[in-house]
């Protein structure tokens, strides 16, 4: 927004980006994330989308999912659903892009830019009618990988796609600051 203050909000497909992170070999720093994007406006919302497998004692997301609620984000979550397939296979299904999808329409009133971070295709037609509501869009994935993580057809609609390897050194934790092991003792 040209004359003011750009206003902001982060939609993050929590397992989309950290996908395409693991595919770039590097860690996110969701702090170092939070201080980029509100270096280049009001950052309204930072919405993290994520879906949890319930009946895990020690599942590996949920320090990251508690450090997010208590760090400026907004955690989005919803339970995963076991099912059985026709090969006869127990799966896990747990999606969150409709509820991404309604948050985006509701904040597109709201805000001047939405910057999703996903590189799934589902989205051309959201990043399409946000656009039409007036709001930039940019996302946030990676064609630098192999295969790359971001669909053709989003990364066209957007009116900016920003590769996630070019923001690694202003979003990846560094890898001597990752959190000890929970071995007893490493080294006596």
């Amino acid at each position: 927004m040209r004359g003011g203050e750009n206003k902001i909000a982060l939609l993050i497909d929590g397992v989309n980006l950290s996908a395409s992170a693991k595919a770039l070999g590097f860690d996110i720093d969701y702090q170092r994330l939070l201080t980029e994007f509100r270096t280049r406006g009001t950052l309204l919302r930072a919405n993290y989308y994520t879906a949890i497998i319930e009946d895990r004692e020690s599942s590996s997301a949920r320090p990251l999912i508690e450090w997010l609620n208590y760090n400026g984000y907004t955690v989005v979550s919803k339970a995963t659903k076991e099912f059985v397939d026709a090969s006869g296979r127990r799966k896990t299904k747990g999606n969150m892009h409709v509820e991404l999808a309604v948050d985006a329409m509701e904040l597109a009133e709201h805000v001047d830019e939405i910057v999703l971070f996903s590189g799934h295709g589902d989205f051309r037609s959201l990043v399409e009618a946000v656009q039409r509501r007036g709001v930039r869009v940019t996302v946030v994935s990676t064609i630098s990988s192999q295969p790359p993580m971001i669909a053709d057809e989003l990364r066209r609609q957007a009116d900016a796609f920003t590769d996630l390897l070019e923001l690694e050194s202003k979003l990846g934790r560094d890898p001597q600051e990752r959190r000890p092991s929970r071995r007893k003792d490493r080294c006596g």
